[in-house]
């Protein structure tokens, strides 16, 4: 197994925002050694029913970065989230930064390109993004050094950015009460999910693991950090060594229960365009599709 272990004697300071609404958790994650930081998973707030869009949870991580003095590098979508909206274009408007994701976002592309019948001349090569992501890949938050571990099984193009002794594990893994993400989506796979799940638990004990989601089960409040070791021992759903045979007949069994995200139609349009919105029409509407019988 490739090695994706950083200097887990580097600590980058990280600052959450809990997003109540989409139950979502962004980070500004910021080198302790210069003032150079990084946005993970933001959100864009989005009225469904009025077809409003708004930026309130953007700006406050704005107000964060601009209030420390902060210099924004690098704006990280862990996957294509189906839950909420990215709002990484408006921040990169306001602040700068390169937006990143995994590579395969090209395959999310071609899925869902043909599911909203986005036609030919869009090119599904994940060129709104500044950057893609491959497995191993590495680079810079200040003087940090950033590892992307290839953690597919939610979505193809997912992604776990390790960080000294931290880790942002998107949608792949929440917290031991929380268990693990779903796999039914279009290219999910609950055999690869396993996989990717003990690649992430293959790193130090010690290091920090940040997730995505929260939705306080059991009705305990919202968290969002924990550790490799609390995982492996008490993930409900892969911890104590839980087999992967095992793993793949529960996950498979759960995801027959469990109805789509409410937001998944707006978010997969405007995510898989790294959160650009469309083009608006003659009169200055933007418009999503609803494609029906296919999702």
């Amino acid at each position: 197994m490739r090695d994706y272990a950083t200097d887990t004697q580097v600590k980058p300071e990280v600052q959450a925002f809990f997003d109540e609404a989409t139950n979502t958790i962004s980070y500004v994650v910021k080198d302790p050694n210069s003032n150079a930081c990084a946005v993970i998973d933001s959100v864009m707030d989005i009225d469904y029913a009025a077809g409003r869009i708004t930026y309130d949870h953007a700006d406050k991580m704005i107000d964060y970065i601009r209030k420390n003095d902060l210099k924004l590098e690098w704006i990280i979508e862990t996957h294509v989230h189906a839950d909420h909206l990215s709002a990484a274009p408006y921040i990169q408007q306001q602040l700068g930064g390169k937006i990143g994701i995994g590579e395969n976002i090209t395959i999310v592309q071609d899925v869902f390109g043909k599911i909203f019948n986005e036609g030919t001349e869009w090119k599904r090569d994940g060129s709104e993004f500044d950057k893609l992501f491959k497995d191993g890949d590495t680079y810079q938050i200040g003087t940090m050094k950033v590892v992307a571990m290839h953690t597919p099984g939610h979505t193809p193009a997912c992604m776990t950015h390790i960080i000294g002794d931290a880790a942002f594990v998107g949608d792949t893994l929440f917290m031991p009460d929380g268990g693990s993400a779903r796999a039914d989506f279009p290219g999910g796979d609950a055999g690869q999910l396993y996989d990717s799940i003990q690649k992430i638990l293959a790193l130090p004990d010690e290091t920090r693991l940040f997730m995505c989601h929260d939705y306080g089960p059991n009705g305990r409040d919202i968290q969002w950090e924990t550790t490799v070791a609390e995982e492996k021992e008490h993930n409900i759903h892969v911890g104590k060594g839980k087999t992967r045979e095992d793993f793949i007949k529960f996950r498979t069994e759960r995801d027959a229960q469990l109805a789509m995200p409410r937001l998944i139609i707006p978010s997969i349009q405007v995510n898989m365009k790294a959160g650009k919105l469309p083009e608006p029409d003659d009169s200055g509407t933007r418009m999503l599709k609803v494609p029906l019988n296919k999702l």
